[in-house]
């Protein structure tokens, strides 16, 4: 069955950008690729709690845009080569982002939502401080990937996994962090984040659970000295040229600390390689 991938766009560069990412990464794969608009609509907005008339002018005409957009966006991917693994459907609709994310995400068995981090406007932080935020730690019925503006696709070659080893590992958890490093023979670098040098029996036995479950693919294991976690972990993918950082959304306990408002926009806002939230 072919892997079903979800993109939210806004027809920006920035959104154009992660899509094809998206498809580069995945090019080896048969993949669904679903591509959604949410559009608005004149004198409404997604925030307002009256829908509009699905029948009226405005509507129609909002939709009739979105859609003449996404003719051009399969245009532009159709320019830049054709992937006979690869199909692409196209989603318009006037909803809650989130929402209408959840509902493609169920009607349609999505397994991975990407998305770029800025919007339309291209100021810094636009999205990543609001949607991809968001669905990073609201949408938990699958991973989602952030993928920085700037970002050109290399295939990956060393994944950034930090963990402080407190919660248990799933492989249901880790599946699509072992899809990736074993479809581009990328090395799982495991980064300790845990202030203490020493961990305790629980984190040893986790330490132990993680290395057997990463034991088909490349991995290894580091200790981060560095107190402040956005700082320890960008100055450790700076200097080793990293390519992915992936982490475990543990009911956002981890997201709460190390994507906690300031840490996102050392992270997030800045960030120069794709982010990864497993679920």
């Amino acid at each position: 069955m072919d892997k079903r991938i979800l993109i939210p766009t806004d027809f920006s560069k920035n959104a154009l950008n992660a899509i094809r990412y998206a498809i580069d990464l995945y090019a080896k794969l048969h993949c669904d690729f679903y591509f959604l608009n949410v559009f608005s609509v004149e004198t409404y907005t997604n925030t307002n709690l009256i829908m509009p008339d699905e029948d009226s002018e405005v509507f129609i005409r909002a939709k009739e845009k979105s859609e003449k957009n996404f003719l051009k966006l399969l245009e532009s991917l159709a320019a830049h080569g054709d992937n006979f693994k690869h199909n692409f459907f196209t989603i318009s609709t006037y909803n809650f982002l989130s929402e209408a994310i959840k509902k493609i995400i169920a009607d349609k068995d999505i397994e991975l939502v990407v998305m770029g981090t800025h919007g339309a406007s291209g100021s810094k932080g636009t999205l990543m401080g609001s949607n991809t935020v968001m669905a990073m730690e609201k949408i938990r019925e699958c991973p989602v990937m952030a993928i920085p503006s700037e970002y050109s696709f290399s295939p990956p070659r060393e994944i950034v996994f930090p963990t402080d080893y407190k919660d248990s590992f799933k492989r249901s958890e880790l599946r699509y962090l072992m899809e990736i490093a074993k479809m581009h023979q990328a090395n799982i670098a495991i980064l300790h984040l845990n202030k203490s040098m020493e961990l305790s029996q629980l984190q040893q036995d986790n330490k132990k659970l993680l290395h057997a479950i990463l034991s088909e693919a490349e991995h290894d294991f580091h200790i981060l000295p560095e107190r402040n976690l956005a700082k320890g972990i960008q100055s450790f993918v700076t200097e080793r040229n990293s390519d992915i950082i992936a982490f475990i959304n543990h009911k956002h306990i981890f997201f709460s600390s190390v994507f906690s408002k300031p840490l996102v926009k050392a992270i997030g806002y800045d960030s120069t390689i794709p982010i990864l939230a497993l679920h």
